[in-house]
């Protein structure tokens, strides 16, 4: 899966609608093109990891997770 493919999931669902958005992305100095996405375990689930290649704004460099089968986000608190 690649990040466009994971947006377009994300917003066919309905679900985090505000995640990909243009305002948002731009708040932070985001791109999809500082996107990369990799299936991986988290808490025991099966998910869609997107991760950033590089920081963005404010220093921000966190993955984000997703349910590989209902998109639904999850958290992770290691």
């Amino acid at each position: 899966m690649t990040p466009s493919e994971l947006k377009y999931k994300l917003e066919e669902t309905g679900k985090h609608p505000y995640f990909f958005s243009r305002d948002n992305m731009k708040y932070f100095g985001d791109t999809m093109k500082n996107y990369g996405c990799r299936k991986t375990t988290i808490n025991g689930v099966e998910a869609w990891e997107l991760w950033r290649k590089r920081p963005v704004k404010r220093g921000l460099k966190n993955s984000a997770y997703f349910n590989a089968k209902t998109f639904e986000r999850i958290f992770n608190h290691d």
